[in-house]
């Protein structure tokens, strides 16, 4: 039997981890932009501007902490919330190591999937509350999206589930043993992760944000720690989704030599850089052609993908 004193230690280990890998996946993501764009990045406040998160940090914190007398106040400060406690939730299924993992239980996939569905509520209530016409189209936007590539996204991952049999995520780790599931399911491989950067609505699929107008979309009416919870959120959600790709289709902790974890953290980190470069070399496309994208091209594919796995599993069965 466990004692309090691990029951507190994984999950408090894990929360901390993760909150200084995203606020840290800021300097990355900035210093890889310099060098791939070939200009200079944050290099004044600590050695090679490690210390430019703690500043920026800093700066949220001491920020007024303003809510607009218009927005409704309290959908304004719990929406940013909701984002920050679903993404977080969704660790806690992740398998990082055979002994380091928070929950375990049979439907992990539906449990991601519902949790995904709960964090339009924090996008729509933020855009909402905020009572400004600019916020709540950001929000619609973002709502269309999300809703429209989730849908993808778990037909696109029902290829594992139908090669497994269980939509536990320790299950598929351990189905994947012999040969990782990039190699039996590429297809649903770029589906998932097209449907994955379009969920975390990063670039090129960074539309809800508004860049090319003149606010920044759902969040335009918030500051300080509200603002700061979305934006982490943002690098959190990113995180989530290198370790879902890591855990469907590249074996999840599993490797030679190195430990379990360390294995785990390698492929996650490749799949954030990864991230990162999509930033970096890809234009955004307008919302309708993003929407197309969805409807006619992914949603097609992600059927075959289902109908072709099936159809293998029912032959040959494996």
């Amino acid at each position: 039997m466990m004692t309090l004193y691990e029951v507190l230690l994984v999950p408090t280990s894990v929360l901390l981890l993760l909150l200084l890998s995203a606020a840290w996946s800021t300097w990355l993501e900035r210093r890889l932009l310099a060098v791939w764009q070939d200009r200079l990045g944050p290099n004044r406040v600590g050695p090679m501007g490690l210390l430019q998160v703690v500043a920026d940090m800093i700066k949220i914190f001491t920020k007024e902490d303003w809510v607009p007398p218009f927005a409704d106040k309290a959908l304004f400060v719990i929406a940013p919330m909701i984002l920050m406690i679903m993404t977080l939730l969704g660790f806690a299924i992740i398998p990082f190591s055979p002994d380091i993992q928070i929950a375990n239980f049979d439907n992990a996939l539906l449990f991601i999937l519902a949790l995904s569905s709960l964090s339009v509520y924090s996008i729509m209530l933020a855009g909402f509350s905020s009572n400004s016409k600019y916020a709540l189209l950001g929000a619609m936007r973002t709502a269309a999206q999300m809703l429209s590539y989730e849908v993808f996204m778990g037909l696109a991952l029902m290829g594992v589930v139908i090669i497994t049999g269980s939509f536990s995520l320790n299950d598929i780790v351990a189905a994947q043993e012999n040969h990782w599931f990039i190699l039996s399911q590429p297809l649903g491989f770029m589906l998932f992760l097209i449907a994955g950067v379009a969920e975390s609505h990063r670039a090129p699929f960074d539309l809800p944000e508004a860049e090319t107008e003149i606010v920044a979309g759902f969040h335009t009416e918030y500051s300080s720690m509200k603002f700061g919870m979305f934006f982490i959120g943002e690098y959190l959600g990113v995180i989530f989704v290198s370790a879902l790709i890591t855990t469907l289709y590249f074996g999840g902790w599993q490797g030679p030599v190195l430990p379990p974890i360390i294995w785990f953290l390698l492929k996650t980190g490749f799949f954030v850089v990864f991230f990162i470069l999509l930033r970096a070399a890809i234009p955004r496309p307008r919302y309708d052609q993003l929407m197309r994208l969805g409807w006619t091209v992914l949603l097609p594919l992600t059927l075959l993908n289902l109908l072709l796995t099936a159809l293998w599993q029912l032959t040959f069965g494996f």
